[in-house]
């Protein structure tokens, strides 16, 4: 056995996307050219194309939503200044708490006083906004998404897009209608390590794909300690000197009816009565998120859709449940999707909250294998030939392992993958706020082109999360009909 490992480097951009990309850019000055400026500016539709930046305009950005999450849209934004002139103008949600926060921020940020709204459609008004950072509850995004690209406003969703198909469908069919630029928050289709995977998989190096493998995992009650203000520290429950239903109904939370609008912020779901830790912690609660599903589930299948240029499933079957916090949650602490491919290969996805071993993603080829080490976003990925057809058993072609391999036989070529500038990998990879994909969206609505995750991507991650989340509250294998674009129970026939 041998520890050595070479590096394979890869240029993340293809010929075909330079050429793209040039095409894209001489048809747009062209246009530019022929009709003149002021012509091409009046053909385009007042209402859905706000005003048409130059290249030295400041863009001006407004954050809808104010929770968590716009922390670090408004971090990015301003990591991206130093690139692009961009500020944040104005802030809303429907939380008087949260919009203040968020505006204090931005003043400390930007050095300047954002404007303060309740309601979107108040700031959607502002003419001299460009583009909206959408920040809101799972259940809230699509529709949201309409209301700014109705608005003329160039728009950032964070995702999931939709966890409603019609809603998915709605969206999605605005955005085509638009002359907007709208870019999905699935950042890792702007970060480097991932796109060079995608092209060492477009050049066939590893084979026909017939297995792609995530495993993505914590040890911790994700997403319930939000806004909780008891006193009642995490190690004590961590401790079991305090049981969960004690400390459930005992805490307490800054948000009060009176400084929001519950129904307003339901947006459409059934009634129900007001309860701050379903308005603050609904990733846990069916009705709105469908928590593991919506939050990673979407980042790994469109890895996979980016890694693979598959669009959309043929069929999901999921399963799983809440085995370790079993704290009032509705969705699953612990889940698993099976997804199949049109092109011929399986997709598995899980997560655990109960034990953070060594998550990995694993993309399986006829001739080898790309893994990835680390959870979503990792970026620290091997290359090898391990797997591949000339080892078809391993009690007969070997290799044949007295001690975990390290590295594997030399014969099997084992590489890091590297990107020239790019910064060193990582099993943590870049954060959540890294600046790539704030700057390609702010690129795409100066240049008026497609962002690096478009609406379409965005529509194919919510056909995969919301077929997986009505598998496992169902117990069927579904199935989806890319003709009629729906969900059914049977196999389609192709």
């Amino acid at each position: 056995m041998t520890t050595n490992v070479q590096e394979v480097t890869v240029h993340s951009q293809t010929k075909l996307e330079r050429n793209s990309q040039c095409v894209r850019e001489v048809d747009r000055r062209t246009f530019l050219k022929t009709t003149g400026t002021a012509v091409a500016a009046a053909c385009l539709n007042a209402k859905s194309y706000a005003r048409v930046l130059g290249a030295n305009d400041r863009i001006r950005l407004g954050q809808l939503g104010c929770g968590a999450r716009s922390q670090g849209h408004v971090h990015m934004a301003q990591l991206a200044s130093a690139s692009i002139p961009v500020e944040i103008v104005a802030v809303c949600d429907l939380w008087s708490v949260a919009r203040e926060r968020r505006a204090r921020q931005v003043e400390k940020v930007f050095h300047l006083t954002p404007t303060v709204h309740k309601y979107a459609e108040e700031m959607l008004e502002r003419k001299d906004i460009d583009g909206v950072m959408i920040a809101t509850a799972d259940h809230q995004h699509a529709k949201l998404c309409i209301d700014v690209v109705s608005a003329g406003k160039d728009c950032y969703v964070e995702k999931p897009f939709a966890n409603v198909l019609e809603e998915a469908k709605h969206a999605r069919d605005a955005v085509r209608a638009s002359r907007q630029v709208v870019q999905m928050g699935t950042q890792h289709r702007s970060q480097p390590f991932p796109l060079a995977v995608r092209d060492i998989v477009r050049s066939g190096r590893i084979g026909q794909i017939v297995h792609i493998e995530q495993e993505w995992n914590v040890n911790e009650e994700r997403w319930r300690f939000v806004e909780a203000d008891t006193g009642i520290s995490e190690s004590m429950l961590r401790d079991e000197k305090m049981e969960w239903s004690t400390w459930l109904h005992q805490r307490t939370s800054q948000l009060k009816e009176k400084d929001t609008d519950w129904n307003r912020w339901l947006l459409g779901r059934p009634y129900r009565p007001f309860d701050p830790h379903v308005y603050l912690e609904f990733r846990l609660y069916k009705e709105f998120s469908s928590g593991i599903f919506d939050q990673w589930l979407s980042h790994g299948c469109d890895l996979v859709h980016l890694w693979t240029d598959e669009a959309y499933p043929e069929s999901v079957v999921a399963n799983g449940g809440i085995f370790v916090w079993k704290d009032e949650r509705e969705n699953p602490d612990t889940c698993v999707a099976a997804v199949t491919y049109p092109k011929g290969f399986l997709y598995t996805y899980k997560t655990t909250f109960g034990n953070s071993y060594r998550s990995f993603s694993r993309i399986q080829g006829r001739d080898g294998t790309i893994e990835n080490y680390g959870g979503e976003g990792a970026s620290l990925f091997v290359v090898t030939r391990e797997g591949g057809r000339h080892e078809y058993d391993p009690v007969d072609s070997g290799p044949i392992y007295q001690q975990a391999p390290d590295a594997g036989p030399a014969a099997d070529e084992r590489a890091y993958v590297r990107v020239p500038s790019a910064p060193v990998p990582n099993t943590a990879g870049p954060d959540d706020d890294d600046k790539r994909h704030i700057l390609n969206w702010l690129e795409a609505m100066r240049d008026r082109k497609e962002p690096n995750a478009t609406v379409e991507h965005g529509f194919s991650h919510s056909i995969v999360c919301i077929m997986a989340t009505q598998s496992y509250w169902s117990g069927k294998k579904l199935y989806w009909d890319p003709v009629a674009e729906q969900i059914v129970d049977h196999k389609i026939n192709s």
